[in-house]
């Protein structure tokens, strides 16, 4: 990993936001400075702004890396994605529930060996800050090392993670299977070890409803009331048959969401991911709750599973957080450019209002932060704020640069980036102040 000072500085056109655009126009909600610098030390940004004004406060020392022709934004977070099942992308011909079957449980099985986990976690994080994403919420595997090997790796290069080990104690084949009491031991050791630790944060994981028994959950919520500010990740109303095996294995229980909540598992910093086939009663409870529904296109399109109804979650009466996932190995990008893409075209297929660039980027930083309860440390650009930084370059292949030299708004120019873009389109990636990653430039 390249090296860089405690203290540095970046210069280049940045955009932040200073209110919601699904609130306020998009003109109101972004903050551009077409010839920005940003002063970053010790891991977090001390000054911001029009250059010609900021400069006065870099000193004679400060290393300065000039980015002419980039847009600069706060690092991006991806809200649910599951690092062992990188080596299962691509996987044809399933839906959700014999896609886990046939692919991802035999993937998952190989995390009993650390090396294995340590090697994907080595490669995972690597794709990410490829990607410019600098937290993501991640599932593990059942095997407490695979949560060794991710924040062992994501304490390495310093990024700020949030991930916990799953639990499966029914319906999953024996080699991934623990118990509700090993399951709960096993969490509570590696949140004893790991949940604030540096930018380490933990999750309690079940996977979902179908392969935890009532007991596992309530230990799971037990796990949340003994330790303040962990998190909780799990799946949500992502499938049709999905849905009907929780009503079967659950009768007792109004909804899907209902055996969640009934376990202690909903509230602030609870993430639900895909969330598709929600009611009325359902997008309320998550409201007045306060969790957090992670829309994931390129899984829901890969798995034929459905379109989330976006802007019924964020109904100005009663909005719920929402962020935005990869969903990996389901999904098909660890982009989160490309997943925004995606989710403008969801957005025309789930009703018919359309998903601005401003919204998209809002819920792949800003947004997603809010969500996460970190917005006072990551997803903007400002000082006090922690030095996680993602530039982006428009003109990173031919046809982008033919499309984005016809840009004349900044919307213009982040629509570009969200259809058209991809890893390629990622010129560097900052991470606590230092560059970890900085595209390799064609021969």
């Amino acid at each position: 990993m390249p090296h860089t000072p405690a203290r540095h500085a970046i210069r280049g056109s940045y955009v932040t936001f200073r209110a919601d655009p699904f609130a306020a126009p998009a003109a109101d909600a972004l903050v551009l400075e077409e010839d920005g610098l940003i002063i970053m030390e010790h891991g977090r940004i001390t000054h911001c702004g029009p250059y010609a004004l900021v400069r006065a406060h870099l000193g004679e020392n400060t290393p300065l890396t000039h980015y002419p022709d980039c847009l600069i934004s706060a690092g991006f977070i991806d809200a649910h994605v599951h690092y062992p099942q990188i080596s299962a992308i691509a996987s044809w011909g399933e839906q959700l529930l014999p896609w886990l079957e046939q692919y991802i449980f035999p993937t998952e099985a190989q995390f009993a060996s650390m090396d294995v986990a340590r090697q994907t976690a080595r490669l995972f994080l690597s794709e990410l800050l490829r990607n410019g994403t600098t937290t993501a919420a991640v599932y593990c595997t059942v095997h407490p090392q695979s949560v060794d090997a991710f924040f062992e790796e994501s304490a390495r290069l310093g990024t700020r993670m949030i991930a916990g080990k799953v639990l499966m104690d029914r319906n999953c084949p024996p080699n991934l299977q623990d118990t509700a009491q090993s399951g709960y031991d096993q969490s509570a050791a590696l949140i004893a070890r790991w949940h604030g630790t540096g930018r380490q944060l933990y999750a309690v994981t079940p996977r979902f409803a179908i392969t935890s028994t009532p007991e596992q959950l309530e230990l799971a919520g037990d796990l949340l009331r003994r330790t303040p500010g962990l998190y909780m990740q799990t799946h949500l109303a992502e499938n049709l048959d999905e849905i009907a095996a929780v009503r079967s294995l659950f009768p007792h229980h109004s909804s899907y969401l209902d055996v969640y909540a009934k376990a202690g598992l909903d509230g602030p910093r609870a993430i639900f991911g895909h969330a598709i086939h929600m009611s009325e009663h359902d997008f309320a409870h998550c409201h007045h709750s306060g969790c957090t529904l992670v829309h994931c296109p390129t899984s829901n399109l890969f798995l034929g599973s459905g379109a989330f109804r976006l802007f019924d979650a964020l109904r100005p009466d009663r909005p719920v957080h929402v962020a935005l996932g990869t969903d990996i190995g389901a999904g098909t990008s660890l982009s989160l450019l490309a997943t925004m893409g995606e989710a403008y075209k969801v957005s025309l297929m789930a009703g018919d209002t359309r998903l601005s660039a401003a919204q998209a980027l809002w819920l792949a930083t800003a947004g997603a932060a809010h969500a996460l309860h970190l917005h006072d440390r990551i997803g903007h650009i400002a000082p006090g704020m922690e030095a996680d930084l993602c530039v982006m370059d428009p003109q990173a292949t031919p046809l982008m640069a033919q499309r984005s030299a016809r840009a004349t708004t900044l919307a213009e120019r982040l629509f570009t980036l969200m259809v058209l873009g991809d890893d390629r389109a990622i010129r560097a990636t900052w991470v606590n102040g230092k560059v970890v990653h900085t595209r390799a430039e064609a021969a």
